[in-house]
């Protein structure tokens, strides 16, 4: 498709006039003002309407950002002819410019309005292309001639779910190995065939969000013979061909970062339950959010006793790589790795992560620890002097510093940070409350000094080597394409001793790409004491060399866990006769605690687990109780059928510890055989009582998915299980049956909802969205008093509280604790009941000493569900006289008199011959949370005040 050049300029002048003339904000000092590092400081760089809702932006050799806009964002939910809007006309690409150098945006034109373009979320400016990211398409623009406008279109893939759906495709970046990287979040499916003709299927159980997201499923199988699930990491070459997954299992990770060591970074969001993540995504990954096939999602899969953040992004399953950063509540956007100098050296090596439901840029200086990464993280720039941690998306403020919402981050040519704000007073929930589409750049730059974009030659081979030390990612392409083409070896070579070290990563992967010469060169590097660069030499040698076996049977047994990493990443579709070897060596080395390190043996592996694991029991000990740390969690990671009589072994064994117990029948509750089912049956019956309990869930959880066609469960329940066992299978039954009347299915919820393994069975259920509704106000009547407190710390995240208010205990116990903030929630609301040091009155249980009997969790608990957890001697009497009259509050004395004390500390005493009757409650008189108007942040500062925390736990 070519464009007319007089048509599409005229066109694009007339729509920025219309643009131009509709918002014009109000000079507002604090509005525009930025916290940065005390070294730096910030710039309002261009405002609207110069752009307008920038989703995704990249900066071009001439120093420029380019602009997707979304003024047509969610026009299902966003009526047209109330906001700003396109007319139909599509979406645009914007290019702005300082033309005078004075540090600000003087200069903007329209390069594309096009139709295809609903809310883009990507774009890239590569040499004379431009691939914006618009679902289902990602299209290439380009402009042969320079002149800013597309003379060709292409798409070049298609097939990717997410039409007018943040969750879908996100912009590319040309690696440091020359292809391009991207990711698509999970609102799939994603059908997409590169131009060879292999063919992505991916999906999930996520559909909704958008009119167009009607269906999804999981467990489809690619051309690769793999399962690929939810949000994706892509590779591909520049001509479209070569389709590659990186990565997968995310939510909607918005953007894949580079370094140039080739390490993945990345943001994802969470389902609102304070998860989101920042990690490094180890090449393969499973990021964990749905289950493996993707048929169910992180709620349905909550083991008891398990927070958060473990049940979200599933990590106590084998299979899944280690999310790292819990970063909290928030909306995770863009994400760029910053390599320049300009900025000095101390910010060389920053990742920067976006956060716009926080207001905040996180900043990240990665190092290696162990098979992954440690990350520390910092808020580095916000419009907030101090930023707000207790975040939700729907919540509206007129305060105009919490409508920064930066959308993304870049490095631009000249070393300084670009911001795009997408500005508005919410985030997420496909809603736009801003009408007027405005938005905003700022730049970031060293205080008191002026950063100039340097002018790109790529004429000289001298200029090239400059351009691909630019700090902008795509920029640097250019000068690696051209050096790749020149062939110059002897002056590639030169960089592997320049002083920025990403400077050295990148001559490392061009030198590969530079036929043998170049190759002989990166083999040297293999033996380089840089652990990273040794990293990078593997990586580029796996892209070029045919035979990459005697390589990574030398580098098996590196003494750097990160490098054996990448030996088992290199592995994975390989036989097992010609690696086995290499696997071995890997085994020797791990110590058994490391998650990055077990994840990559097990893609070694993947596929070959039983014929492994058949080739190395023999030198195994006999007895699997005696086996150490390292072969437990190998087993664990592998979980072949062939292991079931030993895991079944150690998953009862009393000489190992509980947590060593649980180990092994995860391991067994992850294999497909009804050999596993026979053996976890049996555990059921364990006479320890955590692994019979253990066991029991995992039957009545995997008897809806993995194992529902292995066993006749009716027969297995009657044959296998304890009498109460039995019991609660046979009121879930009567529960569920919509045949019986529904007096006798409330009865078996309420039954199941007061018993501990009913409640769990409970919580399996509404995992999975089972209970019927007729009878959830039953279950949700009595599940907050089960004697197990995991269960009542679950259930407020799946059941309202017959108060009708929602408080997740889970949620608070997420969230940081303020405690001059907790103090102030006490004195309002707890110090006329109870005492806590010198303050407060002794109505209730003296607080003082609370620290000696509750942790955090417990005391959430005991505030949330008080009736669960009453304090002897604080157990509510209802007294009623034989004259009529009614008394209600705590037994003080019991004689010929009986003394109640009420609420307000009054004291009652009552003839015992004038009482009529007498009856201890089971509610406890301390009002609900919400009654009272708190919400899980008041109540993790009151806990944090109560338990003397740390100010910012």
């Amino acid at each position: 498709m070519f464009f007319s050049k007089k048509a599409s300029a005229i066109f694009s002048v007339s729509v920025a006039l219309v643009l131009a003339t509709a918002f014009a904000p109000d000079p507002d000092e604090d509005k525009n003002k930025l916290y940065v590092p005390d070294d730096l400081e910030a710039t309002l760089w261009a405002e609207t309407p110069m752009l307008h809702n920038p989703t995704n932006m990249d900066v071009d050799y001439k120093g420029r950002i380019w602009i997707t806009e979304a003024v047509d964002y969610r026009n299902f939910n966003t009526k047209p002819g109330e906001r700003i809007n396109n007319e139909q006309k599509g979406d645009r690409v914007v290019i702005l410019e300082d033309t005078d150098g004075d540090g600000k945006a003087d200069k903007s034109k329209v390069f594309v309005q096009d139709k295809d373009l609903v809310a883009p979320l990507g774009i890239a400016v590569i040499g004379k292309k431009i691939i914006v990211s618009a679902a289902p398409k990602l299209i290439v623009f380009t402009d042969e001639n320079g002149d800013d406008i597309p003379d060709k279109k292409e798409v070049l893939l298609t097939g990717f779910g997410g039409i007018d759906h943040d969750h879908s495709l996100h912009s590319v970046t040309a690696g440091p190995d020359g292809n391009w990287h991207f990711n698509t979040g999970n609102a799939g499916p994603h059908i997409v065939t590169d131009k060879g003709g292999w063919t992505l299927r991916s999906g999930s159980s996520y559909y909704g969000g958008t009119p167009y997201n009607k269906s999804n499923h999981g467990n489809q199988k690619s051309d690769d013979g793999r399962v690929w699930v939810g949000g994706l990491a892509l590779r591909i070459d520049t001509e479209g061909k070569n389709l590659k997954v990186m990565g997968h299992n995310f939510r909607n990770s918005y953007e894949v970062g580079l370094d140039s060591y080739g390490n993945m970074w990345q943001n994802d969001n969470d389902d609102q339950v304070i998860t989101c993540r920042v990690s490094y995504l180890m090449e393969g990954g499973n990021a964990g959010y749905f289950s493996a096939d993707g048929t169910r999602f992180w709620q349905a899969d909550r083991r008891p006793g398990q927070d958060m953040f473990t049940a979200h992004w599933h990590q106590d399953d084998p299979g899944v790589q280690p999310a790292i950063d819990n970063s909290g509540a928030g909306s995770p956007t863009g994400i760029a790795f910053y390599e320049g100098d300009a900025l000095g050296e101390q910010y060389r090596g920053t990742l920067l992560s976006c956060e716009a439901g926080r207001n905040v840029i996180f900043s990240y200086q990665p190092t290696i620890k162990g098979g992954g990464f440690q990350m520390q993280r910092h808020n580095m720039i916000s419009s907030f002097p101090k930023t707000d941690d207790h975040y939700i998306w729907h919540d509206e403020s007129q305060d105009v510093r919490k409508w920064f919402r930066p959308s993304d981050v870049v490095a631009g040519t000249d070393g300084a940070i670009y911001i795009a704000d997408w500005y508005d007073p919410v985030v997420g929930g496909h809603a736009m409350h801003d009408k007027k589409a405005y938005g905003r750049i700022f730049r970031i730059t060293p205080k008191g000094k002026k950063l100039n974009p340097p002018v790109i030659d790529l004429t000289t081979v001298q200029g090239q080597v400059e351009t691909l030390k630019n700090p902008a990612i795509n920029v640097r392409n250019l000068g690696f394409e051209a050096l790749r083409k020149g062939g110059n070896v002897s002056e590639v070579k030169k960089l592997l001793q320049d002083k920025n070290p990403y400077v050295r990563a990148r001559a490392v992967w061009l030198l590969a790409k530079m036929g043998d010469d170049g190759i002989k060169e990166v083999e040297k590097v293999l033996d380089n004491e840089d652990v990273s660069l040794r990293i990078t030499a593997f990586r580029a040698l796996r892209q070029v060399k045919t035979d990459i076996l005697p390589i990574a049977d030398k580098l098996s047994t590196d003494k750097n866990t990160a490098v054996r990493r990448e030996v088992g990443i290199a592995l994975r579709d390989l036989p097992l006769a010609s690696i086995k070897g290499i696997v071995n060596n890997l085994i020797k080395g791990y110590e058994g605690t490391d998650r990055f390190e077990i994840e990559a043996i097990g893609q070694a592996l993947d596929g070959k687990e039983s014929s492994y694991y058949q080739s190395i029991r023999p030198t195994l000990p006999k007895d699997p109780i005696s086996w150490n740390e390292a072969t437990a969690s190998l087993i664990w990671r592998l979980h072949p059928v062939e292991a079931v009589n030993d895991l079944k072994l150690r998953a009862s064994a009393k000489n190992l510890s509980e947590p060593q117990r649980k180990q092994a029948m995860t391991a067994l509750a992850f294999i497909k055989d009804k050999r596993a089912v026979t053996a976890m049956l049996e555990l059921t019956k364990n006479p320890l009582k955590e692994v019979a309990d253990q066991a029991f869930w995992w039957i009545n959880f995997r008897k809806t998915n993995d194992w529902a066609d292995l066993m006749d469960w009716e027969k297995a329940a009657n044959t296998q299980m304890s009498a109460q066992q039995k019991q609660m299978i046979a009121l879930e039954k009567q529960m569920l049956d919509k045949n019986l009347i529904l007096a006798t299915r409330e009865n078996a919820a309420e039954k199941m909802a007061n018993d501990m393994i009913g409640g769990k069975m409970l919580l399996s259920l509404a995992g999975e969205n089972r209970i019927p509704k007729e009878v959830r106000n039953v279950v949700a009547e009595h599940i907050f008093n089960n004697p197990d407190k995991s269960i009542r710390m679950m259930a407020s995240d799946y059941f309202v509280r017959p108060s009708g208010k929602e408080i997740s205990v889970n949620l608070a116990l997420e969230m940081p604790s303020d405690r001059k903030k907790g103090y102030e929630v006490f004195r309002k609301n707890c110090a006329t009941c109870h005492k806590f040091d010198k303050e407060g009155a002794e109505i209730g249980p003296e607080l003082t000493l609370i620290g000696k009997k509750f942790d955090k969790a417990g005391l959430l608990d005991a505030i949330v569900n008080p009736s669960a957890s009453m304090a002897f001697g604080y157990e509510p009497l209802i007294v009623t006289t034989k004259d009529k009259n009614t008394y209600y509050g705590f037994l003080v004395g019991d004689g010929a008199t009986l003394t109640l004390k009420d609420v307000s500390g009054q004291l009652t005493a009552i003839k015992k011959a004038n009482i009529a009757s007498r009856k201890q409650l089971k509610n406890s008189l301390m009002p609900e949370p919400s009654s009272m108007g708190l919400k899980e942040k008041d109540l993790s500062d009151l806990a944090g005040y109560l338990l003397k925390l740390p100010l910012e736990e």
